[in-house]
């Protein structure tokens, strides 16, 4: 069993999260919070594996508790669960060691993704004393589906796309994209193709009144 502390302000969206959880076993929640203060208590009580952590909270944001925890060593991981989508909110949070960022609104296809690949590390990390480079080569696939890149594509130019694509304030269409990013339409399509592929971002797509229906990207 991973136990699992959930802290969100908004009832709608705890039901949401809490209904998620249900369905990935064995995931068992332990508890919820509805403020920053409350969190860091409950976390200290209930010693959870896994914290999943909203950004905007009444009395803190979740950054400021997620640095509390680490300025206190407390031993849990975290996996934020927010709006905000400035690439330098989502550095600051994998800096202070999130496994992963989940943007508001999500499907739980997403959110299942992100526990499962944390239930792996989790599982493996469990009894273990030593690690072997295989060992920490798969954990750098947390939060990412297992899928290998196809032939041309490169980890270092999808991760400058999907930065490029978080810092948009709404949709935007592979021309944009690619005249923001100074990169060929082309390019740029191919990877936001495998990114939908991969179910890690998502394609909203508008249809006019004559000619092909547009498609606008977004986390």
């Amino acid at each position: 069993m991973i136990k699992v502390l959930i802290v969100e302000d908004d009832p709608m969206v705890l039901d949401v999260n809490m209904g998620f959880l249900e369905k990935v076993p064995p995931f068992k929640l332990c508890g919820t919070a509805a403020n920053g203060k409350e969190a860091e208590a409950k976390i200290k009580k209930e010693n959870p594996d896994l914290v999943l952590l909203d950004m905007y909270l009444p009395d803190k944001s979740g950054l400021e508790v997620l640095k509390s925890i680490r300025n206190k060593q407390i031993h849990c991981d975290v996996i934020m669960i927010t709006a905000a989508k400035d690439a330098k909110t989502v550095h600051e949070v994998f800096r202070l060691g999130a496994v992963d960022y989940l943007v508001k609104p999500f499907r739980f296809d997403r959110f299942k993704v992100a526990l499962e690949s944390y239930q792996k590390m989790w599982s493996k990390l469990q009894g273990v004393s030593m690690l072997n480079q295989e060992d920490i080569d798969h954990f750098k696939q947390v939060g990412k589906q297992e899928e290998i890149l196809p032939k041309g594509l490169s980890e270092a130019t999808m991760r400058q796309i999907l930065l490029k694509l978080i810092e948009q304030s709404e949709p935007v269409t592979a021309e944009q994209l690619a005249s923001l990013l100074g990169m060929a339409r082309v390019t740029v399509r191919r990877y936001l193709d495998f990114l939908d592929r991969s179910k890690r971002i998502q394609v909203h797509i508008q249809y006019g009144s004559v000619g092909r229906p547009s498609h606008y990207y977004s986390v």
